[in-house]
């Protein structure tokens, strides 16, 4: 599905068509270990549910670039012994899928680089492909390429949605599309395959480019097999109070 002209939604990726540009974001490899280390017992399926579901979007494209937009570990201040394994594991995968890896930086990726030198990788602030920014989401750029550009993606927020059917309450992660200024803004979900994320209907909102008026964005919600476009937040909020 198109979110905006020649940018496509595929399963938790944005595919900028023009650019052959895959777009992956919030990955926070190593989750689990974070969790078992507070006594949250969860079974350590991160990587390998990764891997199958970059499967099937790697099925439909074959991307000459691959841009991960932040956060690919998840440790602030430390590189715990699952993400060294398990980062490797995924940076491994995508340099075997694209000619080109890029790796933004986002607020997670504080000590990243040791782990990026084992494949002479580096780590950038944002890319710009034509009039397409691409940054984490954690702060608003100062510099002249932002203010040059047309469209933003971003990750960082993790958005998700939870809709209610009766008693029945179920929560997806989902994209949204709005404006920030006089941009289009696409903030897309994390590939954090053991959460959801931040409910936007009931949770407050971290990124400074969602610190605004969201009733008008679109919501597109990404589901097992295919994404649905829902409309506007402002109407969803109202079916689901």
């Amino acid at each position: 599905m198109e979110i905006s002209k020649d940018i496509e939604i595929i399963g938790l990726s944005l595919y900028l068509k023009r650019f052959k540009t895959l777009i992956l974001t919030d990955f926070h490899m190593g989750f689990e270990e974070t969790l078992n280390k507070q006594g949250i017992l969860v079974p350590r399926f991160q990587l390998d549910k990764t891997l199958k579901k970059l499967d099937k979007i790697f099925a439909l494209v074959k991307p000459e670039t691959i841009i991960i937009n932040g956060d690919l570990k998840h440790e602030f201040s430390t590189i715990s012994e699952t993400e060294w394994l398990n980062t490797l594991k995924l940076v491994d995968y995508l340099l075997k899928k694209s000619k080109n890896l890029i790796l933004n930086k986002g607020n997670h990726d504080t000590i990243l680089e040791p782990i990026l030198k084992k494949r002479n990788l580096k780590i950038n602030e944002y890319t710009k492909i034509d009039d397409v920014y691409v940054t984490h989401g954690d702060k608003i750029p100062e510099n002249k390429y932002f203010k040059d550009s047309k469209i933003t993606i971003i990750g960082n927020e993790h958005p998700a949605i939870t809709l209610k059917e009766e008693s029945r309450r179920e929560t997806y992660k989902c994209f949204l599309k709005g404006k920030f200024e006089n941009k289009i803004l696409i903030v897309q979900p994390s590939f954090n395959l053991v959460t959801k994320g931040t409910d936007i209907l009931r949770e407050k909102l971290l990124s400074p480019f969602l610190h605004q008026d969201l009733s008008s964005f679109e919501v597109f919600i990404v589901g097992k097999e295919k994404v649905y476009n829902f409309g506007k937040l402002k109407n969803l909020k109202a079916q689901n109070q």
